[in-house]
């Protein structure tokens, strides 16, 4: 075989990356458990606040040594292959940036009339339509203004240089739209900053493109109302003095004294021993210069106060109090102590820099000392004096920004910066110091130029971050879901079941059916399982529930690769051909169908990733990292192993493939297929258009992703009626509720549509008081504190979604693109590899027959008592149907092109029937296979993948269906011209 030492060092080389990258997973699972047998008391009950602060302890410290490299728990955490709030607990949260407040802003908060009745009829009209604001706000102007320009509005004095009494509505327009893009991606930069006082719980933001929408991931966190608290803040600019070190010098080193003796008194080294054993001894009687200075001058171990605190030791030479970012907790910590407190100025508040400096390989964080005013909430100058900022170059062609302010702001300005000449005035926003300017002289007339060692991006983001003063952007969450501890660990404990299972039930049928070949195919399984979970790892993704079905799924249909193969060298083994020249042969021959099916199946996937969101996007990942590896793998690799094999013991013994009961099944097949076309006509047609009567009548069952709504996962220690509950629901939200079992029927999923197009907290919590209170007063029960724990007479809200109008729409329409966009680039691919339209159209009508059979077949199931929703995961699995169907289809197609190619005399009628009748072996065992994972998922995989299970479940035997009887009679149906002339050719012959 050629290339051989090749596909060994690839594997090898990418097996050392996998098995690198799953070692932090490894590492961060042992430091998880030492934290919860550390919060765990006597009982058995663990404090997950008492976990979080172990793991906040020890956020930057080396924890993991890979070859002489530290790694800390951070580094680890970013690294490891992490879990998704599915499988954890946490919240996810979509943030939508109010573009009204930017409007306001820049007219000035104008009391126009008719400008107010535009913007107030504009933000009721986007609460069910996805239009831009800006659009539907100049529409609204338009129908109110009669014939007036913006310019009435926006030509004020802030707005000088940009907008003037001769600039148009489309020049005005634009600057808002610009204004309106500047606040999503400042609110994105405040946001950003925000979640990482989250800590450990590998908090992921992501701007959603295309909308003023911010998606937020939070793992592990409990605490909703602190979470919306958090996120929806209105950011507060503000302008401080700095407080030089010498002006509080003394209580620092007073600081220093309680913590050195609180050392001596534990009798534990202090952290000047740990420093001077690693930098050196001091010299005691050393006459010490100012503090400032001796930090300038990088004497970190110098005597204060004969020996050194944290405080100090800790300090690293740059200017001020400057500390490495893993040592930030530790001051933080020192800071907050009640002792240290009462020795440290009360007119000092310490805050941090934003963002870390790099420097001698370190990232290096400045701790600001802020002189607070006699009324410690009001600053000296607050950001709504701002009326414009933007960047710019200054006299060195380096970049700044520059800053204006109004009448009010310019006459504060004036006499704050003169004095303080030579002193920094620090630009706070959310208790973070954004940057501290020297003031080089008195300014006067409130434009102010900032300068520093900026690169470009950092003064376009300051000059953003000085605008939300005058350009508040608040935020509102549009959709939120959270997932409590205990629904995460039942689902994650359902998704590795169903994983072992599917795997177990493969292993034991292809041995069987395959023998030694069959240990062939599960090692290329195993190979591509742990391809796919490091490739994961690498790539820094999560691993979710719908990413597990992904997994399970990749199971069955990574078989068939080997399944393809295998079928070929059994066919020209019974052709006469040897051990060897079989092998070959069935390689070579398998090469191009499984090409095919692998990048059909492929584009399905990335499309899903591009056009899908949340849990989609989880399935995405892992179903295209699942082609890849397993075509590697199943095509390569099984390859080496096979060679090995077959060259080891002689030409027939040492492997084989068929056990003997399995030797001849399903070979020299000869059903004429097409001439039973018609039935499968009037079955299929009929069986849809029951369906989609019956969906019609009845209504398919939407999810709230489609519908928008709230819904709360509710569990009790005892099995509830859900008909009960509802009727007693039915009072508190106007009938708009639905009640169903999630799962066990102790646990009931409860889905509204009241107050469906409020998005403000008060409609949030009317909601949820309800809910509550109503299941309070149906079941006698009480609501639980602790969910973890529940006790007799109580219930548990274990996790909760809300989803907006405006979102569902929006997720709707993806939904609906991905559909089209797949069909349109599987349509191309084929026309592209076959070369006859016929065989790209008959492909789409089976894939568009597949995705109305199951549709139908949802429905029949909801008329019949299933509780199937169609939802995003549903999607997800509709387009895994048609990566499947389209992946039996091209097979089936394969074959035939290869017949075509070697035709003689045959007819091509005939020639497609013995394609099918060719690949039925391969086409029945792969379906098969991945029947069994899907069976395991169906049954196993908890009621949040059951409408996704059922799907495909449906889409496999009916794509399987319809590659035999719907896609190739198609193809034969709109060839009959080719095919009369064919026969007439005949004739003639005759």
């Amino acid at each position: 075989m050629r290339n051989q030492g090749v596909i060994v060092f690839l594997t090898v080389i990418v097996t050392a990356l996998c098995l690198y990258y799953l070692s932090f997973t490894f590492v961060s699972s042992n430091i998880q458990q030492k934290a919860a047998e550390y919060a765990t008391d006597e009982v058995g009950n663990v404090n997950f606040d008492k976990k979080q602060s172990y793991l906040d302890s020890i956020y930057r410290e080396p924890v993991y040594n890979f070859l002489g490299a530290d790694f800390t728990y951070k580094e680890i955490k970013e690294t490891e292959l992490g879990l998704g709030l599915d499988l954890q607990g946490g919240m996810h949260v979509t943030l939508e940036v109010s573009p009204v407040e930017i409007v306001k802003g820049l007219s000035g908060n104008s009391k126009d009339p008719m400008f107010n009745a535009a913007l107030e009829e504009a933000t009721e009209a986007a609460k069910t339509t996805n239009e831009k604001f800006v659009d539907l706000f100049y529409t609204s102007w338009q129908s109110k203004a009669g014939g007036k320009n913006l310019n009435t509005v926006f030509a004020t004095a802030a707005n000088r240089g940009r907008i003037s009494l001769e600039s148009t509505d489309a020049d005005i327009l634009g600057i808002i739209d610009l204004e309106i893009e500047n606040a999503i991606e400042r609110s994105f930069n405040i946001l950003r900053t925000r979640v990482d006082r989250f800590g450990t719980s590998q908090p992921n933001i992501q701007r959603i493109q295309g909308s003023g929408r911010i998606q937020i991931e939070l793992p592990g966190v409990d605490n909703q109302e602190r979470v919306r608290n958090l996120l929806q803040g209105v950011a507060k600019l503000q302008f401080w003095e700095v407080a030089e070190i010498n002006d509080y010098a003394s209580e620092l080193e007073a600081a220093n004294a309680l913590l050195v003796a609180e050392a001596k008194a534990s009798k534990s080294p202090t952290a000047a021993e740990v420093a001077t054993d690693v930098e050196g001894e001091t010299e005691e009687g050393e006459e010490a210069s100012s503090l400032e200075q001796q930090l300038a001058d990088g004497d970190s171990t110098s005597d204060f106060s004969s020996e050194i605190s944290p405080i100090f030791a800790l300090t690293k030479a740059n200017y001020g109090l400057v500390y490495e970012i893993r040592d930030t907790v530790t001051i933080n910590r020192i800071f907050a102590r009640e002792d240290v407190k009462s020795v440290l100025p009360r007119d000092i508040k310490f805050l941090w820099a934003v963002k870390p400096q790099a420097a001698d390989g370190m990232e290096l964080l400045q701790l600001y000392g802020i002189k607070m005013t006699r009324n410690s909430d009001q600053a000296l100058l607050e950001g709504d004096v701002i009326t414009d900022a933007r960047q710019e170059l200054d006299q060195s062609s380096r970049p700044a920004v520059s800053m204006q302010m109004n009448a009010d702001g310019a006459r504060k300005w004036r006499k704050l910066t003169a004095e303080n000449i030579g002193k920094s005035i620090a630009v706070v926003l959310d208790d973070y110091v954004y940057t501290a300017p020297t003031i080089q002289g008195e300014i006067p007339n409130g434009q102010s130029q900032i300068t520093g060692n900026f690169t470009l991006e950092e003064a376009k983001d300051l000059a953003n971050i000085l605008k939300s003063g005058s350009l508040p952007a608040p935020t509102k969450i549009v959709e939120e879901a959270f997932v409590g501890p205990t629904l995460g660990k039942e689902a994650s404990n359902q998704g590795v079941i169903s994983m072992v299972a599917g795997l177990v039930l493969v292993v034991l049928f292809m041995v069987a059916y395959y023998a030694k070949g069959g240990f062939v195919a599960i090692a290329a399984l195993v190979f591509n399982i742990f391809f796919i979970l490091g490739i994961l790892a690498q790539l820094g993704a999560a691993l979710t529930l719908p990413g597990i079905a992904g997994i399970v799924l990749t199971i069955g249909m990574s078989i068939d690769a080997n399944v393809l193969i295998f079928e070929r060298i059994k066919e020209e083994l019974r052709n006469g051909s040897g051990l060897l020249v079989a092998i070959n042969e069935g390689y070579n021959k398998a090469f191009s169908a499984i090409l095919d099916s692998n990048v059909t199946t492929f584009l399905t996937g990335a499309i899903l990733y591009a056009l899908g969101q949340g849990p989609v996007k989880g399935f995405a990942i892992v179903l295209m990292i699942g082609i890849a590896s397993s075509f590697f793998s199943a095509v390569f690799i099984t390859r080496v192993i096979v060679y090995w094999m077959s060259k080891k013991g002689g030409d027939k013994s040492s492997i084989s493939f068929a056990t003997p009961f399995a030797k001849n099944i399903l070979s020299d097949l000869n059903i004429d297929f097409l001439s039973k076309r018609k039935i499968a006509y009037l079955f299929s047609t009929g069986f849809i258009v029951v369906g989609l009567a019956v969906a019609l009548i009845s209504g398919l069952k939407f999810g709230v992703d489609f519908t928008g709504g709230r819904s709360y996962i509710v569990e009790f220690n005892e099995p509830i009626a859900t008909s009960d509950l509802k009727v007693g629901l039915d009072g508190e939200f106007d009938g708009s509720v639905e009640v169903k079992t999630f799962g066990g029927n102790n646990i009931l999923k409860v889905t509204t549509s009241y107050l469906i197009n409020e998005d403000d907290d008060a409609s949030n919590a009317e909601v949820e008081k309800k809910v509550k209170e109503g299941i309070a007063t149906v079941t006698g029960l009480t609501l639980a504190d602790d969910a973890l724990n529940l006790q007799d007479g109580q219930f548990a809200i274990t996790g909760s979604s809300k989803v907006g109008a405006t979102v569902a729409d929006d997720i709707k329409a993806s939904s609906g693109e991905a559909m089209f966009f797949a069909l349109v680039a599987i349509f191309l691919y084929i026309l592209l590899r076959f070369r006859k339209w016929q065989f790209s159209l008959g492909s789409i009508i089976a894939l568009i027959h597949d995705v109305f059979f199951v549709i139908a077949a949802f429905a029949i199931a909801s008329a019949l008592g299933a509780t199937f929703e169609i939802d995003q995961v549903f999607i997800a699995a509709m387009l895994t149907v048609v990566g499947y169907s389209i992946n039996d289809t091209v097979i089936v197609f394969d074959r035939i092109r290869e017949n075509i190619e070697n035709r003689g005399t045959s007819k091509l009628v005939k020639m497609f029937n013995d394609a099918i009748n060719q690949t039925m072996g391969r086409t029945l065992i792969t379906s098969f296979t991945t029947l069994i994972v899907v069976l395991v998922l169906l049954v196993f995989g908890g009621e949040v993948l059951r409408g996704f299970s059922f799907a495909l479940f449906i889409g496999v035997l009916v794509g399987t269906y319809s590659s035999i009887y719907i896609a190739t009679p198609i193809v034969v149906d709109l060839m009959k011209k080719e095919i009369a002339n064919e026969a007439d050719s005949a004739k003639k012959a005759a």
